[in-house]
């Protein structure tokens, strides 16, 4: 379970996330699939540094095989672990609304509240204002038609692993004209 951001030593890496080994702190947590379908999950810590600054530090990206709850606290555990971070110092979990994260008697909150009595779950804030503005625009109508047709396209998309190939490849025949009629510029 590397964390694929770079490696840095430990004594570098508290002093990079301004968290002393122990410091209380919260993490936020959330999953999703990347370009090449492999499913991630990205990690944050919140804390107070030792100027009484409220914190929120961005701390990489696991590669995880399921987003199971237990697959997820498994990870979490590995990453705490390998930079000497005590789990018992959690004081907050933040997540999304998803059932293998929230879910009370077996979501990761639960599972992260066994080891650590003091944590808290809230539901994480920056979904919230996501719920939000889907709700809101659902009141304009031309902007819900569009997300809604923008949803669907996606979805089939994504969903036939034939046409995504065809898309991938249209968009690769793309860029190479665009290369080749100078409209746009290569890296190399």
């Amino acid at each position: 379970m590397p964390v694929t951001h770079h490696r840095i030593s430990k004594r570098r890496f508290y002093k990079f996330l301004q968290l002393d080994s122990g410091m209380k702190f919260c993490i936020i947590v959330d999953e999703a699939r990347d370009e090449s379908k492999k499913e991630q999950m990205a990690i944050f810590f919140r804390f107070i540094d030792q100027d009484g600054i409220l914190r929120e530090q961005f701390f990489g990206v696991v590669h995880v095989s399921y987003t199971t709850a237990s697959t997820l606290k498994k990870s979490i555990d590995f990453v705490l672990s390998n930079h000497n971070l005590d789990i018992q110092n959690i004081r907050g979990q933040g997540y999304d609304g998803a059932s293998n994260m929230r879910s009370k008697w077996n979501g990761l909150q639960a599972l992260i509240l066994k080891d650590c009595l003091y944590v808290y779950y809230i539901h994480c804030l920056a979904h919230q204002l996501q719920l939000a503005l889907v709700v809101a625009s659902k009141e304009v109508i031309p902007i819900h038609h569009f997300f809604t047709k923008l949803t669907s396209i996606i979805n089939i998309v994504n969903a036939l692993c034939k046409c995504n190939d065809e898309f991938k490849h249209a968009q690769a025949a793309e860029i190479a004209h665009l290369i080749a009629i100078d409209e746009l510029k290569s890296g190399t």
